[in-house]
């Protein structure tokens, strides 16, 4: 057989296979059980709030494709603005180097974000973003000769899936065959009035031993759109830094708008030290991820020991496209149409949820900001792999809707574009299910 042969043998297996088939022979999917997933959907254009299969059918993302896309799916100014980079810049490296979309971006994140963030490192997602923040804590203390080995987290935290966000989060599914690798943690309950003093004597006897505690602000995301006031919050943040605590805000998820505010941390009084930002940064366009840290963080790694450097770094870290990508996503997101938008899907949510409270076959219903969570009642409780999450993920996507539950957890995080109707839509859905399952 010559090689032309094979070249058109091999070209005419492809052609004559579809987009799943040929999928399904060569790529591992995250979150998948390969052998019993049904076959991906052949995703072949995004438009708006719609994702577009090859059959041209429609799909509702109702979840901002894991939270990323806040302003819809190709968004023809953030792809204009992607083109003109390319054109100039596609990619430098940074040990050494800069590049005019970088410093543009770490100067108008610094105008936004709180205050005290004086410095901003680059990574390529969230979890990279937090595997810094932990690292730049941990050498915080070391720098300066103090041994601090624990970290603070809330239970049912979700940070990431590399080693050291694995560390911080939860011990759960997605932890069970690594917990011999992952370093010790401490874990509290999320704040409220009954136990705020409690939680507080927790972190003062462990106050020796606590590098930092890391938090999601507000909303814990993937351990079920868990909801707690920022009253309390600010609290523990309060107290973590009289007591010699650096504190982390964990932004991934809950940055850029999300809550009803820009950031979750603008509904506190006390500022973080040092703050972990992605998916929404870029518009869900490309992969980057931000770690800052105040001023008094970076001036500990300021020697002439070079052991004290901190010795992070990435191939694509500021990757120049990824940058020019972020500034086009706040371009948008400072219009004043943006946030005007976020506050009309709030309150087309809270008008939802004030007409389904009390539902039978719901445990609870919570909301803050653009983020929406529906608890269904169920004997199997809130596991991940409770059997009504594969039913009700099923039947929305019959239903044309992007709806990924978390166990027995529906939730709602639209991008901001989505119209009223289209929420009613997904609303009116939600109301079919309930009467099914």
């Amino acid at each position: 057989m010559t090689d032309q042969t094979l070249i058109e043998n091999n070209s005419h297996q492809v052609t004559s296979q579809t987009l799943a088939e040929r999928d399904q022979a060569v790529i591992w999917h995250p979150y998948t059980q390969a052998q019993t997933a049904t076959p991906p959907i052949p995703i072949v254009r995004g438009e708006g709030v719609y994702l577009i299969d090859e059959q041209g059918n429609h799909y509702l993302d109702a979840i901002s494709s894991w939270w990323v896309t806040i302003h819809g799916h190709a968004h023809p100014y953030i792809a204009e603005k992607v083109a003109e980079q390319l054109k100039t810049l596609e990619h430098c490296i940074f040990a050494g180097f800069t590049h005019p979309p970088a410093v543009a971006l770490a100067e108008r994140l610094l105008r936004i974000i709180p205050s005290n963030q004086q410095k901003i490192f680059y990574s390529d997602n969230g979890s990279t973003a937090v595997e810094v923040a932990l690292k730049m804590c941990i050498q915080y203390w070391s720098n300066r000769g103090i041994t601090k080995p624990k970290v603070l987290a809330f239970h049912h935290s979700y940070h990431g899936d590399t080693f050291g966000a694995m560390a911080v989060s939860a011990r759960s599914a997605f932890t069970t065959h690594f917990e011999n690798f992952l370093f010790e943690v401490d874990y509290i309950d999320l704040p409220s009035a009954n136990n705020i003093e409690t939680l507080k004597s927790q972190i003062s006897n462990l106050k020796s031993e606590l590098a930092a505690f890391i938090f999601e602000p507000l909303v814990q995301g993937s351990g079920g759109m868990l909801m707690y006031e920022a009253k309390y919050l600010d609290e523990l943040v309060q107290h973590c830094q009289k007591e010699n605590i650096l504190t982390i805000a964990d932004e991934v998820m809950t940055g850029f708008g999300r809550t009803g505010k820009l950031f979750a941390s603008d509904y506190l009084q006390q500022q973080p030290d040092l703050m972990c930002f992605s998916k929404g940064l870029t518009g869900g366009t490309m992969a980057l991820g931000v770690t800052s840290c105040t001023q008094k963080i970076q001036e500990a790694f300021l020697s002439d020991d070079k052991l004290k450097t901190l010795f992070h770094g990435h191939s694509f870290t500021a990757n120049p496209v990824a940058c020019s990508a972020a500034l086009a996503s706040m371009d948008l997101i400072e219009k004043p149409e943006t946030m005007q938008n976020i506050a009309r899907i709030g309150e087309q949510h809270a008008s939802f949820m004030r007409k389904t409270k009390g539902h039978p076959k719901l445990k609870d219903i919570r909301q803050t900001g653009t983020i929406l969570a529906l608890e269904w009642k169920t004997s199997e409780g809130t596991s991940y792999f409770n059997q009504l999450r594969d039913n009700l993920y099923n039947y929305f996507l019959e239903q044309k809707v992007i709806l990924r539950p978390l166990g027995n957890i529906i939730y709602i995080l639209p991008p901001y574009c989505i119209s009223n109707e289209q929420l009613t839509y997904i609303y009116s859905k939600i109301k079919e299910a309930l009467e099914k399952f």
